[in-house]
């Protein structure tokens, strides 16, 4: 998937409030961070921090930083969890849960969810990482995104980026 289609269609579903809010805030992790629906599910309410000037959200080491109206999207969906319909959902420590008390969303289900709104994430998180490797050294990236670090490389060296030959710590 090309940039362009994937920096429009995350234009898309971060200014349609009309999606659900949920699955805004799932959008936005594979579009902007390149992560896969199966490491999303199991993000806690504890990865994300909302400090009184930053949201960073903990993808890898250190925490990423959360561009600011994508931070006040993440906000709006941590305040809406408390309006969940399940009584479990509402009390579990998971980003987003599932139906059974404690457990993460299905990620097939979440999936779905993104489907439903436009999002193919299984082509949006290589692109997106692909456009990351191309702004910055490959390990950094892998390390903040909490990817390994040979995928990283790989990935850079496909797009045909120039920190292809960085080293590797």
């Amino acid at each position: 998937m090309h940039q362009h289609r994937r920096l429009a269609m995350l234009r898309r579903v971060f200014n349609d409030d009309l999606l659900p809010l949920r699955s805004r805030a799932a959008a936005t992790l594979v579009f902007l961070y390149a992560q896969p629906v199966t490491r999303i599910v199991h993000l806690t309410v504890g990865d994300v921090t909302d400090g009184t000037t930053i949201v960073t959200v903990r993808l890898g080491d250190p925490p990423s930083s959360l561009p600011d109206p994508i931070a006040d999207l993440m906000r709006a969906y941590l305040h809406c969890r408390e309006h969940l319909p399940y009584a479990s959902s509402r009390i579990s420590r998971r980003l987003f849960p599932g139906r059974q008390p404690g457990q993460p969303m299905n990620p097939v289900s979440l999936q779905v969810h993104l489907r439903e709104i436009g999002v193919p994430a299984q082509r949006v998180s290589p692109s997106a990482i692909r456009q990351l490797v191309l702004q910055a050294p490959a390990p950094v990236i892998a390390k903040a995104r909490g990817h390994h670090d040979q995928i990283a490389t790989l990935l850079v060296t496909e797009a045909g980026g120039t920190w292809s030959r960085y080293a590797l710590r």
